[in-house]
């Protein structure tokens, strides 16, 4: 974040892979005189805890939890196929989205 804030400061939005890279880039953005949440949005994948805390703060615009708890579905999936049961051609594992509007109620959800 520190090279790319040198090379564009102008730069206004930032996504990082996951939260812990988030919350780097808004110390980052802190370091180089900025306000993260207002003068750089940043988007990430996890939430985790501490980025629930940072969007709760206003420095990270959202984060999308890709579900890491996936498995139990896809051995279901995994068994009734074995079986030879009919399975869906797409099977979707929900994710959740966080963001300002929902931060505080979602915050049990972060891990």
């Amino acid at each position: 974040m520190e090279t790319l804030l040198q090379a564009h400061p102008d730069v206004t939005a930032v996504y990082t892979h996951n939260d812990e890279m988030a919350l780097g880039a808004i110390a980052a953005i802190k370091a180089a005189g900025k306000t993260p949440g207002k003068d750089i949005t940043i988007v990430t994948i996890d939430g985790t805890k501490g980025g629930l805390e940072a969007i709760k703060a206003g420095e990270l615009g959202a984060s999308v939890q890709s579900s890491l708890f996936f498995g139990p579905l896809a051995c279901d999936v995994a068994e009734k196929y074995a079986k030879g049961e009919k399975i869906p051609p797409w099977v979707k594992v929900s994710d959740r989205f966080y963001d300002k509007t929902n931060v505080d109620e979602s915050m049990q959800y972060g891990y």
